[in-house]
């Protein structure tokens, strides 16, 4: 087991230093298109809107833009970006005829699209805070976790499209079909609390809503603690049953 985590952390190392040749193009658009939408949603609509849920909307906006950060960077690169590895690059190949086998190649996938997701999370909620919206700035460590949980769910949904795709062209039906449609129904633009009660009963099965409460929790300093064990419990739960799937998929593809 201790040989296992010690071989899988290689492929993480491996991951990050390629990330790191080109950080400053890597990080920039997680920095900056977060804080455009900020200006043109939240800036550009609040002085038109009334407080949403007792707050302005830009201060609405922050929490789930720094979730839907983790979830679009663990997709992409557990999708786009292991594919890539695994049919054009053949890094995966390279690995398996070294010490390192197929379960390390995937624990290994998994820990980079969670540890992802946590630097997202945590790096736009950085940026946030420089223009106010971090209400107790403290509940900011809550954030790496918050986003590590996120960018497992969602990276696991990506490993498991790798798995179904016949090129790397019909991505953008996962893309379409679930991840469009996570980003745009899971509380980050509009209070799931004004829609009807059938919306808001598939909102609560979404893993990124369970992760914009959280995060609203965090950033507004309004914490419950009932609700966030629920949310916590659910969200780990989605985390924990995707990467199963995504890892016996994963695994029969890289066997054969």
């Amino acid at each position: 087991m201790r040989e296992t985590f010690q071989l899988s952390w290689h492929v993480v190392v491996r991951n990050w230093r390629v990330y790191a040749k080109d950080f400053l193009a890597n990080i920039s658009p997680t920095a900056v298109d977060p804080a455009l939408l900020l200006l043109a949603l939240g800036m550009g609509l609040s002085p038109y809107m009334k407080e949403v849920e007792g707050h302005p909307y830009t201060a609405f906006l922050a929490p789930g833009l720094a979730c839907t950060t983790a979830m679009f960077t663990a997709f992409f690169e557990a999708s786009y970006g292991f594919y890539v590895k695994m049919t054009f690059e053949a890094i995966f190949k390279a690995m398996l005829t070294t010490p390192i086998g197929v379960d390390e190649v995937l624990l290994g996938e998994l820990w980079w699209v969670g540890i992802k997701g946590a630097m997202m999370a945590t790096g736009v909620s950085l940026v946030l805070a420089c223009f106010g919206l971090f209400t107790y700035l403290p509940w900011i460590f809550a954030m790496p976790f918050i986003g590590a949980a996120v960018g497992l769910a969602c990276g696991s949904i990506g490993l498991i499209a790798s798995t179904l795709v016949k090129n790397i062209d019909q991505f953008q039906l996962a893309y379409a079909f679930v991840v469009s449609p996570l980003y745009f129904f899971s509380g980050v633009f509009f209070p799931v609390s004004a829609a009807p009660g059938w919306f808001r009963v598939i909102v609560n099965i979404s893993p990124l809503y369970q992760g914009a409460r959280l995060s609203q929790m965090a950033f507004w300093n309004d914490f419950h603690a009932g609700e966030a064990l629920l949310r916590t419990f659910v969200l780990l739960a989605y985390a924990g049953i995707l990467s199963l799937i995504a890892a016996r998929r994963v695994r029969k593809r890289l066997i054969l």
